[in-house]
């Protein structure tokens, strides 16, 4: 109804008898919409939407995606220590025992790869 009077608004209809003209809309409007609905598949109800990953999901597949592209901007050196310290859980010294240098190097090289680390994903926006 309201997309009629609309119709009817935009388009003046002095020069027609205007009962007809407004009934020949609203069928046409009505036939529209039912061929429009016919065109489009069928909705297949809530179970295909659990498919579909979450809004946070999403960020957060983003957001890894943004860090392991930061990580591997990182030196090598740098890289297996974070990788050894933070992702594989390992102490510094088992860390050291692992990787086959002194205790006081893995130390350094966690400081320094975690400042590059900061750069990396600040400039990636990531970092606050």
């Amino acid at each position: 109804m309201q997309e009629t009077i609309l119709r009817a608004w935009k388009n003046p209809i002095a020069d027609r008898p205007v009962r007809a003209w407004l009934f020949t809309v609203a069928r046409n409007l009505v036939v529209d919409q039912a061929r429009a609905r016919k065109s489009r598949p069928q909705e297949t109800g809530d179970e295909a939407l659990a498919v579909i990953p979450a809004d946070d999901e999403l960020d957060k597949a983003v957001e890894s995606w943004a860090i392991a592209d930061a990580l591997a901007s990182l030196r090598p050196d740098h890289r297996e220590v974070l990788l050894a310290v933070y992702y594989g859980g390992q102490s510094v010294k088992e860390a050291a025992e692992s990787l086959g240098i002194p205790p006081g190097t893995v130390k350094s090289r966690t400081y320094y790869a975690l400042r590059a680390l900061k750069l990396a994903l600040e400039e990636r926006g990531l970092a606050p």
